[in-house]
C-alpha cells in the first residue's frame, strides 16, 4: 500500500496481509487470525474486492488497521453481468471502512472497453474525492490491464493511464499508477501536502522513506515531514 505504513504501539513495524485469492471467502479464518493478531499488536491488511453483505463487513471492518480494495468499475450492469458481483455492496464496504478509521486505499484495473471510459473513470474518481472532502484522505491505484486468460481485449495505454492518473489528481491528493513500470516514475512517489517534498520515493521494489521523521511519544508513533515536520498521511 503505498501510503500506509503500520507500526504497533511498541514502536515495532508488524503486519498480516490477507490477501491473493479472495480473503473474503474463508472469513471465518480471517476473523480467527485477525484476532489473535490484535492481541500480538500485529496490524491487520486486507486486500479485497469488498463485495459482501453489511452485516460480515461491520464484523470484519472492526478488526482491520488497513485495506486496499477493489473498484473494478462504476457500472451495476458491468458488476452483475461480467464480474458476478454488486457494485452497491462494495460501495458500502468502501464506506463503512473510511467510517471505522480504517486506513483505506482503492484500486482500479483499467480494462480497454469495460470500464476505461472517461465518464465512468469519473464517476470512480468523483466517489473517492468525496472522502477527501469530509477530510478523509483515500489514495486511488490505477492499473494497467494485460490479456490473459479469456479476456482477450488489448492492453492498457500507459499514455491513457497517465492521462486519468494526471486528471484525477485534480481532485484526489493520491493517485498513483501500477503496472506499467517503465513509465510511472513519476505516478509512485508519495508527497507532502503542506511543502511538496517528497516523503516516500518508489522505484519499482526499492523504496526510499528518508523523507520522513518519525516522532515518539505516549502514544503511537507519528510520521512527520522530514522537511516542514508537518504530519504525513503515514501510519
Amino acid at each position: 500500500m503505498k501510503a500506509a505504513e503500520l507500526v504497533s504501539s511498541s514502536g515495532k513495524s508488524a503486519q498480516i496481509a490477507y490477501t491473493y485469492s479472495e480473503p473474503l471467502v474463508h472469513i471465518e479464518f480471517l476473523l480467527d487470525c485477525m484476532k489473535e493478531a490484535r492481541k500480538n499488536e500485529v496490524a491487520n491488511v486486507l486486500v479485497s474486492n469488498g463485495c459482501i453483505n453489511s452485516e460480515a463487513a461491520e464484523e470484519i471492518l472492526s478488526l482491520t488497521d488497513a485495506a486496499n480494495i477493489d473498484l473494478k468499475c462504476f457500472s451495476e450492469k458491468t458488476y452483475r453481468d461480467v464480474l458476478g458481483g454488486d457494485l452497491d455492496a462494495v460501495l458500502g464496504f468502501i464506506r463503512m471502512a473510511v467510517e471505522k478509521g480504517v486506513h483505506l486505499e482503492i484500486s482500479t484495473l483499467v480494462v480497454p472497453g469495460l470500464n476505461d471510459s472517461e465518464k465512468e473513470l469519473g464517476k470512480c474518481q468523483d466517489f473517492i474525492a468525496e472522502f477527501e472532502e469530509g477530510g478523509n484522505i483515500v489514495p486511488w491505484h490505477l492499473s494497467a490491464y494485460r490479456p490473459c486468460y479469456k479476456w482477450e481485449a488489448p492492453a492498457t495505454d500507459p499514455n491513457f493511464l497517465i492521462y486519468a492518473a494526471k486528471k484525477a489528481r485534480e481532485e484526489i491528493a493520491y493517485v498513483y499508477t501500477g503496472n506499467i513500470a517503465e513509465r510511472d516514475q513519476n505516478f509512485n512517489d508519495t508527497l507532502c501536502l503542506h511543502c511538496g517534498k517528497t516523503l516516500v520515493s518508489r522505484r519499482g521494489y526499492r523504496t526510499d522513506i528518508s523523507g520522513l521523521s518519525l516522532k515518539k511519544g505516549k502514544g503511537k508513533p507519528v510520521y512527520l515531514c522530514a522537511a516542514c515536520q508537518k504530519p504525513a498521511p503515514i501510519r
